[in-house]
Order: structure tokens, then sequence, then C-alpha cells
């Protein structure tokens, strides 16, 4: 069931969680504050529901696991690694165009350092 009820973004973000996670209650107020609705999934016991986060996420084996338009986006570390880089009010389709990116910038990326 969709949270936040916002209607201005049109991303579908779909969020796999677990109880007792803190990850996961930071993921869904980072959504949350930038006013995006999301749709939490709950991890649990359930064989089928386990098997369907295994397929999803490719066999990650931590939360939360993040997809954007169907994109797999990772956990919220690698949300906040979007978010720093700029890129991710563009996946969200809050911006029509990337950030210009200076060169050191663009060094960086292709070094890895954020």
């Amino acid at each position: 069931m969709p949270k936040n009820m916002a209607k201005q973004h049109q991303s579908e973000v779909v969020i796999w969680t677990n109880r007792g996670c803190p990850a996961c209650v930071r993921a869904k107020s980072f959504f949350d504050s930038k006013k995006i609705n999301y749709e939490e999934k709950k991890l649990s016991s359930n064989p089928s529901i386990q098997r369907a986060f295994s397929i999803a996420t490719k066999g990650a084996k931590s939360i939360p696991q993040i997809f954007i338009n169907g994109e797999h986006i990772g956990g919220f570390d690698d949300l906040q690694n979007l978010q720093k880089r700029g890129e991710l009010d563009y996946k969200l389709g809050l911006v029509s165009e990337l950030p210009k990116l200076s060169f050191a910038d663009k060094i960086k990326r292709v070094l890895g350092i954020n």
C-alpha cells in the first residue's frame, strides 16, 4: 500500500524492509521528507516472499533494498550516494536532466571517489 500521499510525482518506488531495521526506517523517512510515494514490501519467513525478494534483488542479503521505476538501486547507502551525486532527483522524475559535472567530479566518479 503506498505511503505518503503526495500526487506530484509519478515515480514508482518500492522498498523491501524488515521489522527492527534502522536503515529501513531511514530510507522510508528519506522518501517521506521528499514527499515521494513508495510501496513497502515487508520481508518475512514466508518462503514465497523470500523467493520474490531473492529474485527481485538478484540474491541481495541486506535490507532495505530499493527500486525506482523498476531499477534496483540497492540499499540505503546506495540511495544516499545517488543523492550526493545529484542523480536521485533525476531518477525520481523531479528534474528533467542530470546535473552538469565539473571535470574534477567526472574524475572522482571514474575513480569511484565520493
